[in-house]
């Protein structure tokens, strides 16, 4: 998946350091992210590249010995640069190296939240960057704001040799995906998983099982992946509004996942091949 980028090692602990010249920086603009390609790889600019002030750079996270900053201004003149192009943010899940698109799309996660913040949800001030932690802080009223991470489940729905996949309607991906949704106020995983599978395909399961994590920051999420057995009537009534398909596909019928940067994919391989 996308964070498996073994052997370097993502170190994401929060550092009140300053930008050197050959850092690295990711520049958003809208839902498109500052990019050069050379042979099939991308990279991203450096701070000696980019005309900005030393406070328009955040430090993220590092990979190995490489650290990665943030550009956080109003003035998008400073990141045009020759050999650079805005590409849109779904180009990180094919793009090479795997440990720059997860460090983008990382990125990404992070920047919403810095957008989201620039003021106190509870006084309406100015918020200010938190010296000693990841957080916004409010001089007014002391709020401290911290990256928001909204947990969601990834479900794998099998009957024997049969697996339940949906596509989504009005989205932009277009591909195969299973019962997926986020948690509520109140609620385990598992009780997420029985929630959301009887919301968009009316079938009641058993046996729920965790299978793995993954951190997916192009939706500021963590999302949970699970697999769990039919419980009873087959049928499948659709939430037409959130689903295109909904149907049961048998292991023989499934293509190949081959880019397998996401939860869903590695769950859907995972059946194809193995059957659990």
């Amino acid at each position: 998946m996308i964070q498996d980028i073994e052997p370097y090692v993502f170190k994401n602990q929060f550092e009140n350091i300053k930008p050197q010249n050959d850092d690295n920086v990711f520049v958003f603009r809208e839902k498109n992210i500052l990019l050069k390609k050379e042979n099939e790889e991308i990279s991203v600019p450096k701070v000696k590249d980019i005309m900005a002030k030393e406070d328009e750079l955040i430090y993220l996270f590092a990979i190995d010995d490489k650290k990665y900053f943030l550009y956080l201004s109003d003035d998008d003149k400073a990141a045009e640069l020759e050999g650079y192009d805005y590409e849109p943010l779904r180009f990180l899940r094919s793009a090479k190296p795997m440990e720059l698109s997860f460090a983008g799309e990382t990125a990404w996660h992070l920047n919403l939240w810095y957008r989201d913040n620039r003021f106190c949800g509870r006084c309406g001030h100015k918020t200010l960057h938190h010296t000693k932690e990841r957080a916004m802080a409010c001089p007014e009223c002391g709020n401290v704001i911290y990256p928001k991470i909204a947990p969601a489940v990834i479900v794998g729905i099998t009957d024997g040799d049969r697996i339940v996949i949906t596509r989504y309607k009005g989205r932009e991906y277009k591909g195969i995906a299973l019962v997926a949704g986020f948690c509520e106020i109140g609620e385990s995983m598992e009780a997420t998983v029985r929630r959301e599978i009887m919301e968009e395909v009316g079938l009641k399961v058993k046996n729920i099982r965790y299978y793995k994590s993954q951190p997916w920051g192009f939706d500021q999420n963590i999302l949970a992946g699970y697999y769990c057995e039919l419980d009873g009537d087959d049928n499948i009534t659709r939430q037409e509004d959130e689903l295109s398909v909904a149907e049961w596909v048998s292991r023989d019928e499934l293509q190949e996942q081959t880019n397998i940067i996401s939860l869903t994919a590695e769950m859907i391989e995972n059946f194809r091949r193995n059957g659990i």
